[in-house]
């Protein structure tokens, strides 16, 4: 019996880690570690990438095979859990670039050059857009005063984060929350 890391497209919270679980071990893999975009099996036979793949696909997910779409997986899945943590990992005074170069070793650089021919689009467009899709469930959740939204993700301001939310939506906080119609992006879309 062989450990092997799995690395998966797609997984962006709670629930897609259950999923991936149950679908692993639905085929006979025993997941010793799972977290975004990575999962660590136990088989007893070698693994059937292919199969593994389809499954996977059904599900929306998808195995990541070369070096670098894995770490931009990584690194996605790292802004994520860092922008939706209750207790975030970087420090008040770290900046996001300084941030994923801790938490990934690899150069801030190297980061973007990779993620941008990858992506088509820069690593900061990337967590503003994760960062208001996060205003928009919080909005709609109607728990947290805007004021409080601004100081969980980590804004100088309300004005700042109200601007930015303008910018990127073309709406006002309080015009979106009067909305509540628009439909939300998935996590894998933004």
């Amino acid at each position: 019996m062989s450990n092997t890391t799995l690395f998966i497209k797609n997984m962006v919270c709670d629930r897609c880690i259950s999923a991936v679980k149950q679908l692993l071990e639905n085929l006979d893999l025993q997941v010793r570690k799972i977290q975004l975009g990575e999962v660590e099996v136990q088989a007893t036979k070698a693994l059937d990438y292919k199969t593994i793949d389809r499954q996977l696909r059904s599900q929306g997910f998808e195995l990541i095979d070369n070096q670098k779409s894995q770490l931009i997986n990584k690194l996605k899945s790292t802004i994520i859990k860092e922008i939706r943590s209750d207790q975030p990992h970087r420090k008040s005074s770290e900046n996001f670039s300084t941030f994923l170069e801790n938490s990934l070793g690899t150069e801030y650089t190297q980061l973007s050059k990779t993620f941008s021919s990858l992506e088509g689009r820069t690593i900061e467009k990337y967590i503003i857009a994760q960062k208001m899709e996060y205003v928009k469930e919080l909005l709609m959740y109607n728990e947290l005063s805007l004021s409080e939204i601004a100081w969980k993700l980590n804004y100088s301001s309300v004005q700042y984060l109200s601007n930015q939310f303008k910018k990127e939506t073309g709406l006002t906080p309080s015009a979106f929350k009067g909305l509540k119609a628009e439909k939300r992006k998935t996590l894998d879309k933004v």
